[in-house]
């Protein structure tokens, strides 16, 4: 091999090319490693109720080590999605010395029994809430579908009868049944639920809205029309004495 000249120029091409390019990437290592690109700034933006700043100022004391180049922005996303309240996070740099946060935070709508609570796109997250919050109950693959209907009942409670639901449940058989803040107890079947509905809030206010008596159950289950219970009075207690 040392009688050919070009096998040999091309080896001592190859061993300039590779220290050439060893030593370009250390020149680059101790550069990005030097104290001249330090992260002056982290700004995290978004609507923030619940995500504190002394839960921010710990992430970015434990976890935004580095210098503009080598800050981990993966690291640093994962470590902002693991609060309670942040429901979607992005990361990204920029230059010369800042890194943007921008964290969209959880919207409770309600609880799924006393497990979890649901945001406003339907999904489960774990975190304390003191907000007076309805309560859902469901199948685990139901909550975006409680979620969904509980909008649409709502709106139509609110607007025929002024009362608010307080309590939504979905049956492993997919019959719906709603509590109000009147402690009224609906029963809406599996088929027609929001024309039963409708119904039922279009004429409460000229029939039972009336009524001296409260109602605690309205079954609409009904093809023409629905059924309602009163409360059982109290049976008078007997006076007793000596005879």
């Amino acid at each position: 091999m040392w009688d050919k000249p070009r096998v040999l120029n091309w080896i001592a091409n190859f061993l300039n090319a590779l220290a050439a390019v060893m030593f370009l990437y250390g020149l680059g290592y101790v550069v990005v490693h030097l104290p001249i690109f330090p992260l002056k700034e982290v700004r995290v933006e978004g609507q923030l109720e619940h995500v504190t700043r002394e839960q921010i100022k710990l992430i970015v004391d434990r976890h935004l080590q580095g210098n503009f180049f080598t800050v981990d922005v993966v690291k640093a996303r994962d470590a902002f999605q693991k609060l309670p309240w942040a429901r979607k996070v992005s990361v990204r740099k920029r230059w010369p010395d800042r890194l943007e946060v921008v964290v969209e935070e959880q919207h409770e709508l309600a609880r799924w029994g006393n497990i979890a609570l649901v945001n406003s796109y339907g999904e489960l997250f774990h975190a304390a809430s003191d907000s007076d919050l309805p309560v859902f109950y469901g199948p685990g693959d139901g909550v975006a579908e409680v979620a969904k209907h509980y909008g649409v009942y709502s709106q139509i409670l609110a607007g025929g009868t002024g009362m608010r639901i307080t309590q939504l449940a979905l049956t492993p058989r997919r019959a719906w049944q709603i509590r109000t803040d009147k402690g009224l107890v609906i029963e809406l079947g599996r088929e027609q639920m929001e024309e039963r509905l409708q119904k039922f809030a279009s004429v409460y206010n000229q029939t039972l809205g009336g009524l001296k008596v409260a109602i605690t159950y309205a079954d609409l289950r009904y093809p023409n029309g629905f059924a309602v219970r009163k409360p059982e009075a109290a049976a008078p207690k007997r006076k007793t004495g000596a005879a």
